[in-house]
């Protein structure tokens, strides 16, 4: 069993938790995953580590309501347990000393992923630019704690509600038409966001990372369930990623196999929340 230490709604549908969980803590990398159930009748569902502390012993987990699970975890309390919470899982980015300047980009939820990723480049002395995109205002999420592991952060909205109207895509082009010379790009959110963001790099011929989240069961490889194409040869995120060259994706099929079941999670979040 594993402790609720701390609970905070960051925006609507969006909540984080810090969970008691010292052994996951103590191994846990950026990139990597843990994998939760929060009942012996419970799925297993993956969630990105967004942070840890190894001294403290514990995992920050970042989620939004948006199926059973999700809101049945959202439920819970500090001072509440998750039965399961299984990781660190997945093979840790790696990012080596020849980076001297990088573009981190994160999507809506994906800006919980792209945290650790800039905290890490951060870190090593890397100059880090970091571009959040968000639909509105009312979603924005971290951009204190993204602001201060960044050199320059630019949040986006699609409504521009917030006073700066675009996709990231248009901040990254600006930046790089401007003059910015980028050893790295990493892209973490929608499939959708995550190909545009590799279109665009690869015109520029600049080294991009993609962190790929599809279906996943067991984090083992086992179950195939996560398999992605990547170079036209089939991968499994759970263990070979899930970062990978954002040039290589198959993105396209990523996202039918994304969709495939879309109608029946519908139908189990609206018979959870007592529908018909």
């Amino acid at each position: 069993m594993y402790r609720i230490l701390k609970k905070e709604t960051l925006s609507e549908q969006v909540k984080l938790m810090v969970i008691d969980a010292p052994l996951v803590a103590k191994k846990a990398q950026p990139g990597q995953f843990i994998i939760l159930r929060v009942s012996e009748m419970g799925e297993r569902i993956p969630l990105t580590i967004a942070d840890y502390d190894a001294e403290a012993g514990t995992v920050t987990i970042i989620f939004q309501e948006v199926g059973k699970t999700t809101l049945q975890l959202g439920m819970l309390n500090e001072g509440d347990y998750i039965l399961d919470f299984v990781g660190p899982l997945g093979m840790p980015s790696h990012f080596d000393s020849s980076i001297k300047k990088a573009a981190v980009i994160g999507g809506g939820l994906g800006t919980a992923i792209a945290y650790p990723q800039a905290k890490k480049l951060h870190s090593m002395g890397v100059e880090v630019t970091s571009i959040i995109g968000f639909r509105t205002k009312d979603l924005i999420i971290l951009e204190k704690e993204v602001g201060a592991v960044s050199n320059k952060l630019i949040v986006m909205t699609d409504d521009g509600s917030n006073g700066n109207k675009g996709f990231v895509t248009d901040a990254l082009k600006a930046e790089i038409e401007a003059g910015e010379k980028y050893d790295l790009v990493v892209a973490i959110g929608p499939l959708v966001m995550m190909k545009y963001v590799s279109q665009l790099t690869r015109q520029y011929g600049i080294k991009t990372i993609v962190s790929m989240n599809p279906v996943m069961i067991d984090g083992t490889g086992m179950c195939g369930g996560c398999r992605i194409t990547v170079g036209g040869k089939t991968k499994f995120a759970c263990v070979d990623g899930p970062d990978f060259d954002g040039h290589a994706v198959d993105f396209d099929e990523a996202i039918r196999r994304q969709g495939m079941y879309k109608t029946h999670e519908a139908e189990s979040c609206n018979l959870f929340k007592g529908g018909k």
